[in-house]
């Protein structure tokens, strides 16, 4: 069983940046495809980017393109989300994804583990 942990959460305005972590208990880490979704208030949980165990190859939806960017550390257990240019749209609880499903086909019933969420909110 994998236990993954978000931190940096917290409120921004826009235009603003915030770097969110995920840690990852355990040792399977390294053999999971990783990724943040995320979950506005009234909305369904969406995806928002994955990276490949080796961190070779990286998916974002759309609207994140171009303004976030996902990270892996294998060697601390850690998971990366760098989000830029921050929009008001972008305001959710961010949750970090394991999964052995190819990153170019995740969607919520792809997720093996989840963690807790951490809460962004942009302020326009």
């Amino acid at each position: 069983q994998a236990q993954l942990v978000e931190s940096g959460g917290g409120l921004v305005q826009a235009g603003g940046s915030l770097s969110l972590s995920c840690v990852a208990s355990g040792s399977i880490f390294r053999l999971y495809n990783m990724g943040w979704f995320r979950q506005a208030p009234g909305k369904e949980r969406e995806f928002v980017a994955a990276i490949t165990q080796s961190a070779g190859m990286t998916s974002y939806s759309d609207s994140v393109k171009g303004r976030f960017t996902i990270s892996r550390d294998n060697a601390k257990n850690a998971l990366y989300l760098l989000t830029n240019s921050l929009k008001s749209e972008d305001t959710a609880v961010y949750y970090c994804a394991a999964s052995t499903r190819p990153i170019n086909r995740w969607n919520v019933r792809s997720v093996d583990y989840w963690g807790q969420g951490t809460r962004v909110t942009v302020s326009s």
